[in-house]
């Protein structure tokens, strides 16, 4: 096992007395005094001190390593297209691009009149440079670009510290001069009103909690209220039906929800609410010419497509159109005036499907396990489908599908300019069977020169809630891994969706363990199956998926290798039973409500990662955090960190790295991140004493 440095002491945080009581039980937690006060300011000075000595440790041991970091960083970035840019779409008057200038951290956006001729490729102007508004900046992210119905205004969307506190901005492109209108403290969505002289946007409170919608006139100081949010377990979001006729206002938490409509055309009118929230109902709504269609879960849980009547919107009148079911899952769909892409899934496979009032058929897609979703479609009169593909052999390709023809017509596909040969690599999937009996997915690649059985090392990923499934995607950077002879897993766990919306409800509340026990049984199967030798296996999660490490590590430390714990949401009686904090009453569907429920609070005491640890052996550790994040804010990872290295009884490398000008995503620009994926990969290498390789 790796093992820290002798001559390079780590950091020592205090302890000080604190203690909490719920339902009788009295936790102690000597490191709550992590969590500054002032919270979202961070201005306690031994706080940040002992934040810097983290970072100061982190640069002291991988300093001998830095060649290696180099190395690896360069090899990631040669697979980078510096120069790459996307293929157009089309939206309202003007076709659109971005593309990244040779060198360049950011993105630069073009906008060109629909009347120029696209095969000449000319007639291109600068839409917005997000290089020149990064400049000075530690962080930028661009939330949003919306350009006005009339064509003569841009409105954009801007956090410059990873807060997602996002300040709104609207330039003339006639003159490319701003205008005195500044939005501030919003969530990043913008909708325009068909008249071009107002903008939708969500106001975010000091909790970081996206709860009203209003409408901003140009040129005036006051905004007008159009939805408010009471319930502080709801999150709104705002956007347009790809008619751009409505305003379709979202509000909801991880199970509920409540779409209400505005026309664009008259801000003024009463938003329509299309079914009033009652629990577990979660509905989405858009609009084009064949009227509104509704993907809702009330039939099944895989949900089910709904047309409306013209003269209804009254729920007992939707008339399904496209049905799930317990091995079709119906996770998305888009809109056109003679067509609905919907984003399907059969038995965990990804496809997409065209319904129309005459017909429905799915697109033939060229291999037999891939990631496929809907791309850039923002004209509901087109006739074709624009779709993101990839595999884990293959890289991410653009394609346009013709409805009418049935033609898959190859766009793009991601170019990797070191050089890639598809048929260096290899793919499989197999099936674990998990304590309980559930068949876990799980999906392997590898160089064609890897063998089972023959000791190297293997790289094992998961995430495992909220519904979100790992799709088995291509990553360039991973080739670093497996040319050095990694095989690399992706455990496809209860939490996600893969295998339908029944597969996420596996894996939540009071079956949240099943999340975790079904990676460490993958583990097992994969050093079973000679995949892996007796704990030689590295992992790697972020987020929830962070969560997932720390409670894996708890219950099984002797199948792993090394992790490297991202953002990881490790904190989670704490987090759950604080109300103040602003992601707390919108998660407890997902988690529970250990603050009303004796029976969560004990639940989430008997898995949560932190209040677990115990004095035994653990394997190295990199561990990640942002001093801006709103979602896992900074004190958990530090809070793990600092008590890890005071209960555990081994002399095992923990690291602890807090970008502390960043957020939930890390740093902003595109090799800032790849550096960082590099920094991640020297470790995993150090783990395995592959450092000098």
């Amino acid at each position: 096992m790796l093992t820290a440095p002798e001559k390079i002491q780590p950091p020592k945080a205090g302890q000080k007395p604190y203690r909490a009581s719920h339902h009788g039980y009295t936790r102690s937690d000597p490191w709550f005094w992590l969590r500054d006060p002032k919270y979202p300011d961070v201005t306690d000075t031994e706080i940040l001190a002992y934040l810097k000595e983290e970072n100061g440790y982190f640069d002291a041991v991988m300093a001998p390593q830095k060649d290696l970091t180099k190395t690896l960083f360069e090899e990631i970035k040669g697979r980078v297209k510096e120069d790459d840019a996307s293929v157009p779409w089309q939206d309202g008057r003007y076709d659109f691009k971005w593309a990244f200038e040779k060198g360049s951290q950011y993105r630069s956006w073009y906008y060109r009149p629909r009347t120029v001729d696209p095969h000449t490729g000319g007639g291109w102007q600068l839409l917005f440079d997000e290089a020149k508004a990064a400049e000075g900046k530690e962080f930028f992210k661009l939330s949003m670009l919306r350009v006005s119905p009339n064509g003569e205004r841009l409105a954009f969307s801007v956090d410059d510290n990873g807060s997602e506190r996002f300040t709104i901005r609207v330039k003339c492109l006639k003159t490319g001069q701003l205008l005195d209108d500044v939005v501030t403290e919003t969530s990043g969505d913008i909708v325009w009103g068909s008249d071009s002289n107002a903008l939708v946007y969500v106001k975010v409170s000091k909790e970081w909690r996206p709860y009203l919608v209003a409408a901003h006139s140009l040129g005036k100081q006051s905004n007008r209220t159009l939805y408010e949010e009471q319930d502080t377990a709801f999150f709104v979001r705002i956007e347009s039906s790809n008619s751009r006729e409505y305003l379709v206002i979202r509000t909801g938490d991880h199970v509920t929800a409540e779409n209400h409509l505005v026309p664009l055309a008259d801000l003024s009118a009463p938003p329509l609410c299309l079914a009033p929230r009652r629990e577990k109902h979660d509905y989405y709504v858009d609009h084009a010419g064949q009227g509104l269609f509704i993907r809702s879960n009330k039939d099944h849980k895989n949900y089910c497509i709904y047309a409306l009547a013209n003269d209804t919107t009254a729920e007992p009148d939707w008339q399904m159109v496209v049905e799930g079911t317990d091995t079709r899952y119906l996770h998305g769909m888009q809109v056109f005036d003679s067509f609905v892409a919907v984003e399907d899934r059969l038995d965990g496979l990804d496809q997409l499907y065209i319904w129309s009032k005459d017909s429905g058929t799915y697109v033939d897609l060229p291999e037999p396990v891939y990631e496929v979703s809907l791309g850039e479609n923002q004209e509901p009169t087109q006739d074709f489908i624009r779709l993101d593909y990839s595999s884990l052999i293959t890289p991410p390709a653009v394609y346009d599908y013709g409805v009418g023809s049935g033609q898959l017509l190859l766009r793009k596909e991601q170019e990797i300019p070191s050089g890639y040969e598809k048929a260096e690599y290899r793919s499989e999937r197999m099936m674990v069977t998990a304590r309980d009996g559930a068949q876990v997915p799980v999906s392997i690649v590898y160089h064609k020169s890897w063998k089972k059985g023959a000791g190297t090392p293997l790289h094992l990923y998961g995430y495992g809630a909220y519904g979100f499934g790992m799709s088995p995607s291509f990553s360039a950077a991973r080739l670093s891994l497996l040319d050095r002879g990694f095989a690399y897993a992706i455990a496809h766990i209860r939490g996600g969706d893969e295998m339908g919306y029944g597969w996420y409800e596996a894996g939540k509340l009071d079956q949240r363990e099943n999340t975790f026990n079904d990676f460490v049984d993958v583990a097992g199967a994969l050093t079973e199956g000679g995949y892996a030798t007796e704990g030689g296996i590295s992992i790697s999660g972020g987020s929830a998926g962070g969560e997932l490490m720390g409670a894996v590590l708890n219950q099984a430390p002797e199948l792993f290798k090394g992790a490297a714990m991202h953002v990881p949401f490790v904190d989670v009686l704490n987090t759950m039973l604080d109300g103040d904090l602003p992601l707390t009453p919108i998660e407890w569907p997902e988690w529970g409500n250990p603050v009303a429920d004796k029976a969560a609070y004990e639940m989430m005491a008997a898995y949560c990662p932190y209040s677990n640890l115990e004095p035994k052996n653990y394997p190295p550790m990199l561990v990640t955090g942002g001093l801006n994040d709103p979602r896992v804010t900074y004190w958990e990872p530090a809070k793990w960190v600092a008590k890890l290295r005071d209960l555990k009884t081994d002399d095992h490398l923990l690291m602890l790295k807090i970008n502390m000008g960043a957020g939930h995503g890390g740093k902003s620009g595109r090799f800032e991140r790849l550096f960082e994926v590099a920094e991640e990969y020297t470790f995993l290498l150090m783990c395995f004493d592959q450092n000098n390789k």
